[in-house]
Order: C-alpha cells, then structure tokens, then sequence
C-alpha cells in the first residue's frame, strides 16, 4: 500500500512516499517559496510519475494521503479520516496556529482536489500531548478563562516525541508501559516530554511552541509582565512584540550573530562572549527542564536527544550529561541518539486507520 506523507507550511511543501507496511521511502522531495499549494502538490504527482524510476505508475495507486496537522487543540486526541466537520475543526484552531493550520489545511485541500479516490489523514501534532493531566496542562488562570477561550499548555512536536520513544523502548528491549523517558528535540524549535509508561505527562511547549527552551529565535519561558513592560517601553504593537518573540530571541537575539548551533559554537571556540553565552543558556535550560521531569516522574530510564541539534552536536549532548551525571549515575539513565522520523509516524498512524 502506498502511502504519500504531506506536510504543508507556509511557503513549503515536504513529501514522502511510503510502501507500507514495509515502510520502505520509495520518493521524497521539497518544494520551497510556495504560493500556491494546489500547484505545488501537482509538481509532488508530476515527479512522482515521470522518469525511469517513477515512484507511481498512476495517481490511483496511491492508497491515502496523510497530513501533518500541527494544532488539533483539544478535540483531537488521535488521528483521523479527513471529512469536512475534521476540516471545519482544524480551521477553528487556525486561531491558535495561523501559521501553521491554515497552510496544513491548504494542502489537504488541494491533495481533495488532486487525488479524489485517495482517502486522506490528519495526523495531529498536539495529540500524543492531550494524555497531560489537568495539572501539567492548566495555567494560574482564573478557570473560567480556559473552558471559555481554551487557554492552557498543549505541546507540540509529539509526533517526533511520541516516535523516539518507541524507538528507544526497542532499544532497550522493554515494553513502552514500563519505562519512564525524557525525549528532547532539538532544532531551530526545541521542546521535551516527559514520557510516564508511553503517555505524555508534560511537553515544554504550552499555549503556543514559544513557551519553553530557548531556541533558534524564540525566547522560550519570559515572565509575561517583562513582555508588558517591554511593550509600554518600546511603544510596541502585538504583532511587532510577537515578531520579537519569535523571529528574533533565542539564540539569534543572545549572540547577536546566528540561529544555527554550529555557527554559535563555532563562534564560541574562536572566543566570541556573546557565542558561548548563548551556547551556555541553552544549555542551562535543557538540564533544568530534564531535572525537573525526573522529580515529575519520580525518576527516569531514558534521556532521548533527537532533531538537528540533538542528533549532531555531541558537544550539547556532553554539556547537558555532565551537569546531570548525578542523577545519571543515581536512577542508572540510558542516554540516547535517535534519529526523528515524523513522516514515517504519520505513514504508520495513516496506514493503521485505513487497516481499521
């Protein structure tokens, strides 16, 4: 069965075709500077059906379509067949992710329109996170504000959480259920889970992925009346703030030189203050958001470092490790690499409904 993965952003569009349940990568691509996404999933096709190694020999051989659907908020705690009530959901939750839902649901449409006989997938990104207890999720908020504007944590990045720590239960040849792993993913945007017996118990990420580490350009935790503050100062407009937030913090705004780990450590050995400051905060913050998940769990069999920097950068790795060496030592914590696969996650959760 041939399954096409298709993650639509905003001016990209990633795909992977997959034989499954072989789950063997017969053709994947991008296409960049996306304007129109009913055009650029055509060009996905057209590539997919020309040369001597097409990967199709016709559209109707493929099976199904599953979609990367970044915010599925509360109504969605697992994956699902597209209809057009999923479809005015997700929509409604644009609100929250206007970056990211409206281009995901760009794609699903143009996909309706392109491959009518292939059923399509919504493989939410949020939803492996809707197991956090109210006491992870709630914020300090009067209660009344979350049931009626759905403010709370929800966490993102859980399709890659959610596939390394299957991953590293295989690895250390003991079922999910009985383990307690902290995943961390790494990249221009960052986030950790703790993962009780296969559930997500926390996820840094909250409201949206700006709470939490410091990453490439965002900020990460700021308490909310420097924001304020900031914005009184600076005489700033909400859009201008949000633009500050998270395009132009992180470890971009601490350096004042680049987003890009290697550049910031490559900086750093050649003496660069701001560099290693950096380098140092985003550090600090990984470890403090590791240890605060052991005390969560109650301890911890895995740290999983995943993405980008997770799964190049031995020197991240290395710092986070030694300032952790204690309780390493203490609970007997596997440290592992493992290579992400969100794409492959969707495969499987598409081909798994369509099996059902």
């Amino acid at each position: 069965m041939l399954i096409l993965v298709i993650n639509s952003g905003s001016s990209s569009v990633k795909y992977q075709l997959y034989d499954m349940p072989r789950e063997i990568c017969k053709a994947c691509g991008v296409i960049e500077k996306v304007r129109n996404h009913h055009l650029a999933l055509r060009l996905v096709i057209q590539s997919l059906l020309r040369g001597k190694k097409r990967a199709i020999s016709s559209k109707d051989e493929i099976a199904a379509v599953g979609h990367r659907v970044v915010h599925g908020g509360e109504s969605f705690k697992q994956s699902v067949l597209i209809n057009k009530q999923v479809t005015k959901t997700i929509k409604s939750y644009s609100r929250l992710a206007p970056l990211h839902n409206l281009p995901n649901l760009a794609g699903i449409f143009a996909c309706k329109r392109l491959l009518k006989r292939a059923p399509q997938v919504a493989v939410f990104d949020t939803a492996f996170h809707q197991t956090m207890p109210e006491s992870s999720y709630l914020y300090g908020l009067p209660y009344a504000i979350y049931k009626r504007h759905a403010i709370r944590r929800y966490g993102f990045h859980g399709l890659s959480h959610r596939y390394v720590a299957e991953k590293a239960s295989k690895i250390l040849g003991r079922p999910l259920k009985s383990l307690k792993i902290i995943t961390c993913h790494l990249g221009n945007g960052c986030s950790i889970t703790a993962v009780d017996k296969g559930k997500s118990l926390d996820n840094s990420m909250g409201f949206t992925p700006l709470e939490g580490l410091v990453m490439g350009t965002r900020c990460g935790d700021i308490d909310p009346a420097a924001v304020l503050y900031l914005m009184k100062k600076k005489n700033l407009s909400i859009n201008r703030t949000l633009e500050l937030l998270n395009r132009t913090s992180g470890l971009l705004g601490l350096s004042g030189k680049s987003n890009d780990m290697r550049d910031i450590l490559r900086l750093s050995r050649r003496g660069n203050k701001r560099a290693k400051l950096a380098a140092d905060i985003f550090i600090y913050r990984i470890k403090k958001y590791i240890g605060a998940y052991i005390a969560a769990m109650n301890g911890c069999n895995a740290v999983v470092f995943t993405a980008g920097i997770g799964e190049n950068q031995p020197y991240i790795r290395t710092k986070v490790c030694r300032g952790l060496s204690t309780l390493i030592k203490k609970f007997k914590i596997r440290v592992l690499t493992i290579h992400t696969n969100e794409e492959l996650m969707i495969a499987r959760e598409s081909y798994r409904l369509l099996k059902r």
